[in-house]
């Protein structure tokens, strides 16, 4: 039976993480600007690649990129199963 007060222990810095991922969050949205074509291309293929290396089920990926002034704008959005795998992929893809 799962409680509504979160099993926490201050001693050693834990908490029940079932009441943080509790599958609200299943998007991740991604907005970035790109000096020509090509980087946005090879930045969305690598997004693409970490979903499909953290996704149990296909994620739907849905993307765009557009002619901006100054440049190319890359937008994409990864929707996932679940919203550990958000937080895998947005890890994963920080330095990105």
């Amino acid at each position: 039976m799962k409680s509504d007060k979160p099993i926490e222990c201050t001693g050693c810095n834990t908490f029940d993480v079932g009441s943080i991922l509790d599958n609200s969050e299943l998007d991740v949205n991604v907005e970035k600007i790109f000096a020509d074509k090509e980087a946005a291309e090879q930045t969305l293929a690598q997004l693409i690649r970490k979903a499909r290396d953290t996704e149990s089920e296909p994620a739907q990926i849905r993307s765009e990129i557009s002619a901006v002034e100054g440049g190319y704008k890359l937008n994409a959005k990864f929707t996932f199963s679940c919203q550990a795998e958000v937080v895998i992929f947005q890890l994963a893809t920080r330095s990105i």
